[in-house]
């Protein structure tokens, strides 16, 4: 099978000239425990085998995508100025053919477009980013009433095998008590932790609800996924998003 049948493409009504696409594991160089499409040079793996991954990714793209130093915080940064590598957890573009893009493992990645196609974002969502405010400047940055915009969730770790410490929970709950419904009690103090339903609440929040895709669990689609939490030493996946 190609590459290209082993993508997923977001099936959410974007605008056409908004395009978007999350890698899997599949159909790359990268050996054992990275194999096979790593795309994440800051992992272990060899760094020539991951520039040889993002070349083949580079081909499906406009351009050379602005690759993020991911610090699990809340800054947003904007593809259209961005330097070489900034320390940031979300992207937003308005230039054609600058690639926003993202990548995890068990974290969420969420990508965000406006009705008209006149601004896009990628969003590194992992609990931290997510209590810290990601998604909310991301939104900032897009600077769109909420209401036009929307949402699509790719493959994240599901709350069955999310299993967190109280003091993630309080870091959700003591913002929005809504959130207390996303968790599920667990053995010994602990919980289960839906992140995809955390990040709805957020973005519903902002006033966002056209929301899409999720669904996926990394953690238990071992073929088709990389997970941190259940591997620890592993690749990366990227989802990525520009304007055509």
């Amino acid at each position: 099978m190609s590459l290209l049948e082993h993508l997923i493409i977001p099936d959410w009504p974007a605008p056409a000239n908004v395009k978007a696409l999350q890698t899997t594991r599949l159909r790359g160089f990268s050996d054992a425990p990275y194999d096979s499409l790593n795309l994440g040079d800051h992992v272990g793996d060899a760094s020539l085998v991951v520039a040889r991954n993002r070349m083949l990714l580079n081909t499906l793209l406009p351009g050379e995508p602005v690759w993020l130093e991911q610090v699990h915080g809340a800054l947003a940064v904007n593809a259209d100025m961005a330097g070489c590598l900034p320390r940031a957890d979300s992207c937003i573009a308005r230039h054609r053919e600058a690639v926003c893009v993202v990548l995890t493992a068990d974290c969420l990645p969420l990508l965000l477009c406006d009705s008209q196609g006149s601004v896009v974002g990628a969003v590194h969502a992992g609990w931290k980013g997510l209590a810290a405010g990601v998604i909310e400047a991301a939104v900032q940055a897009m600077d769109i009433a909420p209401e036009n915009i929307i949402a699509w969730l790719g493959p994240a770790i599901g709350r069955e095998a999310f299993e967190v410490g109280a003091d993630v929970r309080a870091a959700f709950v003591d913002r929005q008590p809504q959130a207390s419904a996303a968790f599920v009690p667990g053995q010994q103090g602990k919980w289960f932790a839906d992140i995809y339903a955390l990040a709805r609440l957020r973005l519903n929040a902002l006033g966002i609800t056209g929301i899409y895709g999720g669904g996926y669990c990394t953690y238990r689609e071992r073929e088709r996924f990389f997970s941190y939490r259940r591997d620890g030493a592993t690749g990366r996946m990227g989802t990525f998003i520009w304007l055509e």
